[in-house]
This record gives C-alpha cells, sequence and structure tokens, in this order.
C-alpha cells in the first residue's frame, strides 16, 4: 500500500433526537472523516470518534485533527505499509489519542481490504454474514416517554435493550421497565456515574434480571469495580477504562468484569481490537460492539468487527435511520428482525456518498505524500 494523500474532513451532523446520558447530551455530532487515498487509486475510509468536549474521554475532535494533521500523518507518511498492523506499530511510542490513531488504522484497514477485493470482515477473520442489533436508549424526559421508546424498539425486533442510568434515574426506572417489559433483554449503562461508596445501593440491580451494567464507576478504575463485581451477581461489563489488551489482560486477572464492550475508536483501532478479540475469547470472556453515535462510515466498521466470532452479544449498531435525517453512505445501514447483514463487498462495503459529505462538511485539509 502506498498512500498517495490523506484528506481529513472535519464534519457536523445533526441527530434526529438529543442523546441523553450520564454525563451531558448531544444534539450535534462532530467528527472527522479520513480518506486514504493510495497510489493503486482506490481508498480507505474511516471516522473518529471524540466528541466537540472531553465528556466520554479526554480526546476531542479538536485534539484528533492536530495529532492526525502534526504528528500521526507525518509518521505515517514516512512508514512502509504492508499490512495494516503496520499502522498501530508505527504509532506504538506515540501515547494515547487512540480515537485518531484508530481512524487511520481503520482507513488502513479499509484499504487493504480493497487492494485484496476482499470485504473487511473477512480481512479481519469475521464469521458471521449477519450481526444481532441492539439499541441504546438515553435518558428521558418522563418515566412515560421512557417506556413507550422501548415499546417500540421491541417492536421494531431489536435484540436487547440498553437504557441509560445514573442518580435519581436508576432503580425506579429498572423497577417500571421490568413491570412493563418483565422478559426483555435488558441492560443498563452508568457512563461512571457512581462511586465505591454506592456498593450497597448498587446491590439492588440484582432485583431486575440485567444483562450487565456497564462501567458504574470511574472511567480509569480496574480496582473498585472488581470490589464491585465481588458484590453482585450482575455482570459488570467494562467500557470507558478499556484502551488495550494490556488493560483486558489485568481486569480479567483481577475480575473487574465479567463483559467487555469493544469500541474500535477507543481501543486505537482494529489491530488492537483483534488482539483484545483474541484475549477474550481465549479467556471465555463475552464481547460485544458498543457504539459512538457514528455515521455510516463508522458504522460500517462496527459491522465488520462485530462479524467476529466472539461478538456473541448483541451490539449498538443500530440502522442509520435511527440516528440521521441522511447518512453519508450508499446504501444505508438498514437492519431487518434485528439484524443488520455484513457486507460482501470490498472493503467496509458501502460506498461513501460525496454529495451527503460536502453537505455535512465544515471544512477539509488534504496531505500530499511526495516521497
Amino acid at each position: 500500500m502506498e498512500i498517495k494523500s490523506i484528506i481529513l474532513r472535519y464534519m457536523r451532523m445533526r441527530l434526529l433526537h438529543p442523546f441523553k446520558t450520564s454525563v451531558g447530551t448531544i444534539t450535534d455530532k462532530d467528527f472527522i472523516l479520513v480518506e486514504v487515498k493510495s497510489k493503486s487509486g482506490l481508498s480507505g475510509w474511516a471516522e473518529t470518534v471524540s466528541d466537540a468536549i472531553p465528556i466520554y474521554h479526554e480526546e476531542t475532535v479538536k485534539t484528533n485533527w492536530h495529532m492526525l494533521k502534526d504528528i500521526l500523518i507525518p509518521t505515517l507518511m514516512k512508514t512502509e505499509l504492508k499490512h495494516p498492523d503496520d499502522v498501530s506499530e508505527a504509532f506504538k511510542d506515540l501515547r494515547g489519542n487512540y480515537n485518531a490513531k484508530a481512524a487511520l488504522d481503520g482507513a488502513i484497514w479499509d484499504l487493504y481490504a480493497k487492494e485484496n477485493g476482499i470485504s473487511l470482515a473477512k480481512a479481519i477473520g469475521g464469521v458471521k454474514d449477519k450481526i444481532e442489533v441492539g439499541v441504546s436508549v438515553g435518558i428521558q424526559k418522563t418515566e412515560k416517554e421512557l417506556l413507550q421508546k422501548i415499546e417500540g424498539f421491541v417492536t421494531d425486533g431489536y435484540k436487547r435493550i440498553k437504557v441509560k442510568i445514573k442518580p435519581g434515574w436508576d432503580m425506579n426506572i429498572l423497577k417500571a421497565i421490568r413491570k412493563e417489559f418483565p422478559e426483555i433483554p435488558l441492560m443498563a449503562d452508568a457512563n461512571c456515574a457512581y462511586t465505591i461508596n454506592d456498593i450497597p445501593y448498587l446491590k439492588q440491580l440484582d432485583e431486575f434480571n440485567l444483562m450487565m451494567v456497564e462501567q458504574p464507576l470511574s472511567y480509569d478504575d480496574l480496582i473498585d469495580h472488581a470490589r464491585l463485581q465481588q458484590e453482585l451477581n450482575t455482570p459488570i461489563c467494562l467500557d470507558e477504562c478499556i484502551h488495550t489488551a494490556e488493560d483486558v489482560r489485568k481486569a480479567i486477572e483481577i475480575g473487574s468484569g465479567k463483559i467487555i464492550n469493544l469500541k474500535i475508536g477507543r481501543v486505537g483501532g482494529i489491530t488492537e481490537s483483534l488482539k483484545i478479540h483474541k484475549l477474550c475469547e481465549d479467556k471465555n470472556i463475552p464481547m460485544w460492539c458498543g457504539g459512538m453515535l457514528e455515521a455510516g462510515i463508522g458504522r460500517a466498521h462496527n459491522i465488520a468487527i462485530t462479524s467476529l466470532a466472539n461478538f456473541t452479544l448483541p451490539g449498538d449498531t443500530a440502522p442509520s435511520s435511527h440516528y440521521w435525517k441522511e447518512d453519508i453512505i450508499s446504501p444505508e445501514v438498514t437492519m431487518k428482525d434485528g439484524y443488520i447483514e455484513v457486507p460482501t463487498g470490498p472493503g467496509i462495503g458501502f460506498e461513501p456518498n460525496k454529495e451527503k459529505i460536502e453537505d455535512f462538511m465544515l471544512y477539509s485539509e488534504t496531505f500530499h505524500n511526495y516521497e
């Protein structure tokens, strides 16, 4: 793979509905669309997943732009690329900045698959022809509104419902959901809203037959999650605190949780995702793919990673129409009977819609490889 140029596009898309969690509300999704053009004439595509402000972790869209422009792209331009794994190897001495790294890693993986005439899912070892789809429900204004949304999603065929919780919007809400929907696959996502002092309170979660509770404690914690898991029958799923395969190894060894939510952007790319997948598979730790309100290209990467064998639980890769009036790919991601088909065409299997991309782009910058 010989890089000809790399284009960064700063994008802003309005969500169909505001998405509220314990740490804030998102109405517009800012992200960077990365296109890597090779001398073969093909392009690989990916998205960053950071927010405009650091409410999920420390990276933001603008810090991603800085890292990509000033450090990562110049580094990549000097790297001989024989395989996508060479990207993470080139970046190994650069600390953190996982989202920015993941965008280049993902674009190179897409390009690699296209140059070899295979799907991204096949290139990474995927084994599924369709994936189960779950949906994430943000914090609503009223309990009634939440229950109505869940009823609609159950009718639509989603395989799992995830609800956001926080102090004051937790046990009473879960109780109401279970009264209305006693048998649906249900999980709760706390987005780090509790502390170790809440153990007696959080033990009430065991009353609701949850699939899991996701990241109840601090975004950088493994130790206290292990203490909490000892007190809960409900499995803890780790999200924000997992950045590398080493984090997963440590979490498994000390018992910080029983399930791993994998987000490609959070762990630095597909290459690191594959390492985490193998480790979890070897240790019998179930996995699922989380969402970061991705547009179509990021969603396509999530579909591919979910095709791996150890993604045994429904993820958050809902169809395009759940989030956007119009997406930036053709065709858009669709769901049938709670499943999304894994594309078999080259690369991500969806075509970037250049017209829509132009509509949502605020500005762009192109970097040429003159070597």
